[in-house]
């Protein structure tokens, strides 16, 4: 922005109102690129030019602006919604982008003789009453369900005109002779019941249902008291199945009436926002919106331009709303309520989660269609959590085994792209280390592995992890820079204990959160070197043992050997085998010079 740009800008702040309002900035084509609603005009606005500790985002903002216009209003609640209908209009570049991207279904009243109830995803303004969104799809099918049993409602898509049904233009259908439908199609069907049927079902999808089942159980008492015992008793089935159907979609107390709830939740730069309008204790009606965010907007912010986005959908007229935290927006329409505990707490928390299970049901649906966007998001997120300068789609991971200092080995398990690549793993019998040094044999496998990859060009691996602390680190550390691989591997370490993650020249661990799916893809590699190494060092173990027994005996050779592993399965079994059966394997001679051989080995 230069010098007479700026003084323009300032000279118009200068006769600027301190009223609530919106802003819009300009750029040098005329193009809107910001729309902003303010308490206070003149603040909000000046503070863009005035600050020098702005976000990255903002200032790139400002170096385009050439110049602004404004609107005053009478209340911020009224700046919110001009704001939220200009962002919608215009999509201004660096204004919150609203991604609406799911179409939700809907349950018509259709504005015609004889009115329809049906499901639908299009929403037409033809005067038609529209009940919903519904988030899902099974919920309204129970509802219809529960309708289409209560009243005989139509389901034929004809014309029902006085004229076309006096003059015979159709004739009743399957759905008539199933009762289904009292065919108002041939004049069986008087418009005012019908119309009572409809009534009653508008209460339903305004989820009124505690009045309508005081009046089923009125008028079933009318018929009673009448002695129309046949009529009573089907109205008493329409209350029973209401109160069923109240029984299972009554979350909380029905004195909880009319009550919008707003769920938030915030990940990765983008925010999802969910709504639920609250009749008797249930939901009625529930939808998820998400912005994507442009300039590191405040929650409070997001949060109040979705409320006005969603209450304007939908028409709310609800006098209380629950939100998770306060937006700084007075309002003579409602109030807002934070809740603690109690009822209302629940709802949010339900709100809340609808809210992040829309965002995971999003990612699902994204990464079924893109599988390779799933492996990068979470490569991503490894490379940011331990610090490369590279995707690390090649990582390689060593664990040691041993007993008591005997048979020791270690395993090394290849990871691409996120996931095992079992053909590459690799075993280690370790030579140069005696006993128990988890230390040293680290720093062996690590020398040979590295060693041999670099003699072979082979591709090395982005990240190395080691299953250990900081001491295991250290050594294997020491290795890669006798290779001169230091600083061009990344390597870190893991303690199982704590899941705590060591790095170099960094006494402090980093505890990664639990549920990351960076500390799964490391904890996966760790968990199977573990098990690769184990299954290597027992077969490595039972055949140390099988050959200390039979292996040292002269005069029985391997095919021998084989052939009594063959038939006992153990040495036990061998050693507590009769001579007879013995012989009958490898023969007398043999037999005999086995026995002895053993005998003397229990003596000593």
């Amino acid at each position: 922005m230069n010098a007479e740009t700026l003084k323009n800008i300032k000279n118009i702040i200068s006769i600027m109102p301190e009223k609530p309002g919106v802003y819009q900035y300009f750029d040098k084509e005329g193009t809107i690129i910001y729309v902003g609603k303010a308490k206070n005009l003149k603040r909000r606005v000046s503070s863009y030019f005035n600050k020098n500790n702005q976000s990255v985002k903002t200032n790139m903002l400002v170096r385009h602006i050439e110049t602004l216009k404004y609107f005053i209003v009478e209340s911020e609640e009224d700046a919110l919604h001009l704001e939220n209908s200009m962002i919608k209009e215009y999509q201004p570049k660096y204004n919150i982008l609203l991604k609406d991207d799911k179409t939700y279904p809907w349950i018509v009243v259709k504005k015609e003789p004889f009115p329809r109830i049906f499901l639908t995803r299009t929403v037409i303004k033809d005067g038609s009453k529209y009940y919903g969104p519904y988030s899902n799809v099974g919920m309204a099918k129970v509802v219809l369900s529960l309708i289409k049993r209560l009243y005989p409602i139509r389901s034929c898509t004809h014309l029902l005109t006085n004229d076309r049904i006096k003059n015979g233009k159709y004739s009743k259908c399957l759905e008539f002779h199933i009762k289904n439908c009292n065919a108002p199609c041939v004049g069986l069907e008087s418009n005012e019941k019908y119309d009572e049927y409809i009534r009653q079902a508008r209460q339903i999808l305004n989820g009124e249902t505690a009045q309508l089942s005081q009046i089923l159980i009125e008028e079933m008492q009318k018929l009673s008291s009448e002695l129309k015992f046949e009529e009573a008793q089907k109205v008493k089935e329409k209350y029973l199945m209401l109160e069923n159907y109240r029984s299972k979609s009554v979350i909380v107390n029905s004195s909880v009436n009319n009550v919008d709830v707003f769920g938030y939740d915030d990940y990765e730069g983008n925010v999802y926002i969910n709504y639920m309008n609250i009749r008797e204790g249930a939901i009625i009606q529930s939808m998820t919106i998400s912005y994507k965010k442009r300039l590191d907007e405040e929650k409070e912010y997001i949060l109040a331009l979705g409320i006005t986005e969603l209450r304007e959908r939908f028409g709310s007229n609800a006098r209380e709303i629950i939100v998770p935290f306060e937006i700084g927006v007075e309002s003579a329409n409602y109030t807002i309520t934070v809740p603690q505990r109690g009822d209302k707490r629940h709802l949010l928390e339900i709100s809340t989660k609808n809210a992040i299970q829309y965002r995971i049901d999003l990612a699902k649906q994204s990464e079924k269609l893109n599988p390779e966007q799933r492996t990068t998001r979470i490569l991503t997120q490894l490379a940011k959590d331990f610090r490369l300068k590279e995707l690390p789609r090649h990582m390689e991971c060593f664990d040691n085994s041993n007993i008591q200092g005997t048979n020791a080995v270690s395993a090394c398990v290849v990871f691409k792209n996120a996931k095992p690549s079992k053909k590459e793993y690799r075993h280690f019998n370790v030579k140069t280390v005696v006993g128990a040094n988890d230390y040293a044999t680290m720093h062996e496998v690590i020398f040979r592995r590295y060693r041999r990859m670099i003699d072979e060009g082979a591709t090395l691996p982005q990240l190395i992890v080691v299953d250990g602390g900081k001491g295991q680190l250290s050594f294997a550390i020491e290795a890669l820079k006798e290779l001169d691989l230091y600083g061009k591997i990344a390597i870190v370490g893991i303690a199982e204990r704590l899941e705590e993650i060591y790095f170099p020249n960094d006494p402090i661990p980093l505890y990664i959160d639990k549920n990351s799916e960076s500390l799964r893809v490391i904890q996966h590699m760790r968990d199977e070197a573990h098990r690769f190494g184990i299954t290597h060092h027992r077969k490595k173990r039972s055949k140390a043992q099988i050959s200390s027994e039979l292996d040292t005996i002269k005069g029985i050779g391997e095919k021998s050997k084989q052939m009594l592993l063959k038939e006992f399965k153990s040495i036990k079994r061998i050693k507590d085998a009769d001579f007879e059966s013995v012989a009958k394997i490898i023969g007398n001679s043999k037999a005999t010079i086995l026995t002895n051989a053993l005998n003397n080995k229990e003596v000593n």
